[in-house]
């Protein structure tokens, strides 16, 4: 049965300009050699900031991670940072996807922004991916002089599969007492661990653009090789309940133990105040008031 007629008009366009796109063995390589020329194709905003490559060191040898730094012109004093991960199903995707978004963060924000080339599955399973986000962190906060930023005013922030990174890493740095977080900038984040049954499935999600196949595979692109122990799941999917006092604390007391807030932007909550909430929470860090609890 196809939802087609519960999509609103307006965004019927917008739907039907997405190539399919089922992911799988064959079709990964595909997508991944194509995402380069979508992305030199595309406008960026004409915008007074710096933008160039920074390989940080990984902690393992000599392989260097791959950050895309996006500094505004000017700022005066230390700026606020934001350590950003990019989506795409932990399986595909760099940071250059959000490049206009984090082009305007940094110049209406006055931030500095990192963003992670971390490395992808099934080349690279969790929880090789988080560490590469743990580096990145670590890097920020040993060179903060150097970047020119406060290092009580790092947030950290993604979207789908990034949402989970930043997620993830919050709860890594939590748990390991090193390195402060400012607060957490979620947008769609894929914070479940499990997926539905054909049986329990929502039949109105899952039809158009990311398909319940793609959820699917790229789950077990990330996760097969992971232990069972549940503190594993957890880390991998932060929103996985491990045991019954966890999973009734629920995800927001669990994350936000030693930070300073949680931001969930859904696609509503975003259409609707994106001007008006994440604005004032944005002004808020980048102003460094994070001085209450959640």
């Amino acid at each position: 049965m196809s939802t087609r007629h519960l999509v609103d008009p307006e965004l019927l366009p917008l739907v039907d300009s997405f190539p399919s796109m089922v992911l799988s063995d064959e079709s990964l390589p595909k997508i991944r050699a194509a995402l380069p020329a979508m992305l030199a194709a595309r406008p960026l905003p004409d915008l007074p900031v710096r933008i160039q490559d920074a390989h940080i060191p990984s902690g393992e040898g000599g392989r260097a991670i791959r950050c895309m730094l996006v500094q505004p012109a000017t700022w005066a004093g230390k700026a606020p940072a934001i350590l950003h991960f990019h989506g795409g199903g932990h399986v595909l995707g760099v940071p250059e996807m959000n490049k206009p978004q984090l082009m305007r963060w940094a110049h209406e924000l006055g931030c500095v922004i990192v963003s992670v080339d971390y490395r992808l599955a099934p080349e690279s399973r969790f929880p090789e991916p988080m560490e590469d986000a743990f580096a990145a962190l670590r890097w920020m906060h040993e060179q903060a002089k150097t970047l020119g930023i406060d290092a009580t005013r790092i947030a950290v922030s993604g979207e789908s599969a990034g949402g989970a990174m930043a997620a993830c890493l919050s709860l890594m740095a939590r748990d390991r007492g090193k390195y402060h977080i400012a607060f957490q900038h979620l947008e769609q984040p894929r914070l479940e661990y499990r997926l539905p049954s054909v049986k329990t499935a929502n039949p109105f999600t899952g039809e158009f653009v990311w398909t319940r196949q793609s959820s699917t595979y790229c789950r077990a692109q990330y996760m097969s090789k992971v232990s069972a122990h549940p503190t594993h799941r957890l880390r991998a999917q932060p929103n996985c309940p491990v045991s019954p006092d966890l999973y009734c604390c629920g995800f927001a007391r669990l994350i936000c133990r030693r930070m300073s807030c949680l931001c969930v932007a859904t696609r509503e909550s975003w259409r609707s105040h994106r001007d008006d909430r994440l604005s004032r929470l944005f002004s808020r860090f980048q102003n460094g008031r994070w001085h209450h609890n959640c």
